[in-house]
């Protein structure tokens, strides 16, 4: 198996960003790259796959040729862990997108005995802040209006998602549902299905009443005029979504962001796990990943290497926690 060596970092200062370029001294860049998507096409992981992955680092120059992008969905991610895992935990051209939601899972034993320690956590790159939206012929003109039906008869608003049952977008229409009041919170009827793109589609098609995803995930169906954004879940309107109110300006302080980011084999060396931070960083400080993020409604959220590790252990215990009050897990 090739190994990648110790990079070295050339700082080239601009005028409004640093980029940092990983280079080899008389070697060849890595070749045969592959980003592992942990779903199918459509969703956000695949998102995170193709454009700051495949397109960018190709773009930029810190990959010798093109990054493939395979998509594995299953287990709401689990299926492409245990892949990671069991079958390439020393493949130093892989990496896999990840998330909030994959932090969830991993709090909620989702991958069963898997823990954030079998992977090795790369680096975050955008904030995708949570929706929630209707199609464009729905009644709920507003999140009130879905609240309230909720509160009457949950059974006629079934609410879809790309997380399983428990997940980090069931999580985030439970915490809207606590805010409003509900108590029972078992009572919504949330249906999972294994990618965003398959989800949206019950809201477009009038199927199912809401979906709860993330930003990015909406962008295509929202600019098409297919669907109405009812809430964004986040502290400031996100510009992308043109004059969708926050949940917060309608009376629910919920805040659900969902981190873009990556991870990687466990068993790879320091020196390409050093590699991969690094092009992760080259990719997030770039002019062309800024105006793909916000033009698919990403915030500006940046964490790499150890940091990023202390966070994503810190976000499992945050959601193991929130997950107990909300009755998921014991």
């Amino acid at each position: 198996m090739k190994k990648l060596s110790v990079c070295v970092f050339i700082v080239f200062s601009m005028i409004s960003f640093v980029m940092i370029t990983p280079t080899w001294s008389g070697q060849k860049k890595p070749s045969g790259c592959e980003c592992l998507a942990p779903a199918g096409a459509g969703g956000g992981w695949d998102f995170t796959c193709r454009v700051p992955a495949a397109q960018l680092m190709q773009k930029l120059d810190l990959i010798d040729g093109a990054m493939k992008v395979v998509n594995m969905s299953g287990s709401g991610g689990g299926k492409a862990f245990a892949h990671v895992v069991t079958s390439r935990n020393t493949d130093e051209s892989l990496i896999v997108a990840a998330s909030a939601a994959t932090a969830t899972r991993l709090a909620q034993k989702v991958y069963g005995d898997y823990k954030a320690d079998d992977v090795r956590w790369v680096g975050a790159l955008g904030m995708d802040y949570g929706v929630v939206v209707v199609g464009k012929d729905a009644p709920y003109k507003t999140l009130d209006d879905l609240v309230n039906q909720l509160k009457s008869d949950p059974r006629k608003a079934p609410i879809v998602g790309a997380s399983s049952v428990g997940g980090w977008d069931h999580i985030k229409m439970l915490l809207v549902a606590k805010e409003a009041g509900i108590k029972n919170l078992r009572s919504i009827n949330y249906i999972p299905f294994d990618n965003g793109g398959k989800a949206l589609l019950e809201v477009v098609s009038g199927r199912a009443a809401a979906f709860t995803g993330d930003t990015s995930e909406i962008i295509g169906q929202l600019n098409a005029g297919e669907v109405r954004v009812l809430a964004v879940l986040s502290d400031n309107p996100v510009p992308a979504l043109g004059d969708a109110k926050t949940a917060k300006s309608q009376g629910y302080n919920v805040i659900g962001g969902n981190w873009r980011a990556f991870y990687a084999p466990a068993g790879i060396s320091d020196d390409a796990y050093g590699f991969w931070v690094s092009a992760v960083k080259a990719v997030a400080g770039s002019p062309e990943w800024t105006e793909l993020r916000e033009k698919n409604g990403l915030a500006e959220f940046t964490s790499f290497g150890k940091d990023f590790d202390t966070f994503v252990r810190k976000q499992i215990e945050n959601v193991a926690s929130i997950s107990r009050e909300l009755n998921i897990i014991k």
